[in-house]
């Protein structure tokens, strides 16, 4: 008998999909209002569900109009799926929450309900992409990403913002075709599109030696098409013009919540869909893991070397995208659970360190460069004093969230051994130093006073409230690292 909170999920992803259809007609104003309760809703009614997978340990399978295989489509629920998505619709909530007044001056009021719109259908295919155990499913709600993410990037309309949303759309399509391509190869060789029985016939493929090289050949076209629209290095040149030409809480979304939908479905492919013994046997492990300790280390480097505040956070997602690739890479359940924490961590901090840049570069002239921040903590109290404790976070300080990702990172590390432990450990340390190098001089120069009487900046009392909920977030996943780290354990455990 099925619980009336099992259908939740559904009810989220139909809500979802209908007040995006709704805003797109109504005014900027009652859109707001609409997406707000919506937001809050949705979060709910996730909420509701993360709590009873977590009282009663299981995962379900809700199949749409109740048809079973291979006619039906159905959504996975689990521990693992609710903990992830529960936490991003949080930062979803507060991102918008928190730039939304900025948000306001700079899309134009007769284009706010379309902002709302692509908003809400972000939001909706975060969802899909994380509950969906349909592939081909999977591939329409990323192309739903991707056109509801170029519109955020693009909804400023200036001629930077449309050059920026145009270069994202361009690289990205072109990870949805490799992914689609991935699927029909697939299909053509399974038979199947819902998750579980395409896992089913890749098993009795290998036991027979059957389609080894096409089942590699769909590894390579899935894990680079994603790879390109998380943007891993080197497909990471669209991300620092996107993610710095964007509205605050659009670049908090993009960095924290949509490309965070794919690094959770690439693992779900890994691990339901293909299996992870299989993918290690096509080496795209290795493949990945080279490229993400590059990343770590080359998004770093760029993020020293750029003048502009907002830049050198879009290139540290480069680094920190790296972090998960490398996790990934490492091809081992300790890898993955690495992987999962990190999206976590990242989300929560990433889109904070985006909100309060905002608030910073406005009480300082709508300045863009860091030598123009320098002593903003006496413009801008709470932003500046969030953003430096964000700042600290990232450079992996001990009981916060990051801080958990390296030592967890390094354990599994040394777990795997060898020449894999070199590499990481190697890559760990640079970028450290590295993080340490910007964020901390960044962090620092806030704090820096030149004797002049400085203007104070009042931060709004919602985007105040946004950011504080945010670093609460962030610091309980840091505080509450164990018991966290459990129930993801325990949710990969069923998810395997």
């Amino acid at each position: 008998m099925m619980h009336f909170v099992q259908n939740f999920p559904l009810f989220a992803i139909i809500l979802t999909l209908s007040c995006a259809v709704i805003s797109s007609v109504l005014s900027g104003k009652n859109a707001k209002r609409l997406t707000t309760v919506l937001m809050i809703a949705v979060l709910a009614m996730n909420a509701a569900v993360l709590a009873y997978t977590l009282a009663t340990g299981d995962s379900y399978v809700y199949r749409m109009g109740h048809f079973p295989a291979p006619w039906g489509n159905e959504i996975r629920i689990g521990v693992l799926e609710e903990t992830v998505l529960t936490t991003l619709l949080l930062v979803v909530l507060f991102s918008f929450l928190g730039g939304l007044e900025r948000a306001e001056r700079e899309i134009e009021p007769t284009k706010f309900n379309l902002y709302c719109v692509v908003y809400d259908l972000s939001m909706l295919s975060l969802m899909a992409m994380v509950l969906t155990n349909d592939i081909f499913t999977a591939f329409v709600f990323i192309e739903i990403n991707t056109l509801a993410a170029a519109g955020l990037v693009m909804m400023r309309q200036n001629g930077r913002s449309l050059v920026a949303g145009v270069r994202y759309m361009v690289m990205n399509l072109l990870g949805s075709g490799l992914f689609l391509l991935g699927t029909v190869i697939l299909y053509t060789v399974s038979g199947h599109l819902l998750m579980t029985p395409i896992h089913e016939a890749v098993e009795r493929l290998m036991e027979t030696g059957s389609y080894r090289e096409p089942l590699a050949v769909v590894v390579g076209l899935m894990s680079v098409g994603l790879a390109m629209k998380s943007a891993l290095f080197p497909f990471d040149k669209w991300l620092p013009a996107a993610y710095s030409n964007a509205t605050s809480s659009a670049a908090a979304m993009l960095s924290s919540v949509i490309s965070k939908g794919y690094l959770f479905l690439l693992i779900k492919i890994y691990v339901r869909v293909i299996g992870l013994q299989v993918i290690r046997e096509t080496g795209i492990c290795d493949v990945l893991f080279l490229f993400g300790a590059v990343g770590m280390i080359a998004g770093s480097v760029n993020a020293v070397r750029v003048k502009s505040t907002r830049l050198m956070i879009a290139y540290s997602s480069v680094a920190q995208i790296g972090y998960i690739f490398l996790c990934i890479g490492m091809g081992t359940e300790a890898g993955l659970l690495c992987a999962t924490w990190h999206i976590l961590a990242h989300g929560t901090t990433k889109s904070l360190l985006f909100l309060t840049e905002g608030e910073i570069s406005e009480a300082s002239g709508n300045a863009r460069y860091r030598s123009e921040i320098r002593g903003a903590f006496w413009r801008a109290h709470l932003p500046a004093a969030i953003f430096s404790i964000c700042c600290v976070n990232m450079i992996g300080m001990p009981l916060m969230s990051i801080f958990v990702t390296k030592l967890n990172l390094a354990s599994a590390a040394i777990e795997v051994g060898g020449r894999h432990m070199v590499i990481a450990l190697a890559a760990l340390i640079v970028s450290t130093v590295l993080n340490v190098a910007y964020f901390m001089q960044c962090g620092a120069s806030l704090y820096v006073h030149e004797g002049e009487t400085e203007a104070v900046h009042r931060t709004k009392p919602l985007a105040a409230f946004s950011m504080v909920a945010l670093l609460v977030v962030n610091l309980l996943i840091g505080l509450l690292a164990t018991p966290i780290y459990q129930v993801l354990t325990a949710g990969l455990a069923s998810f395997m």
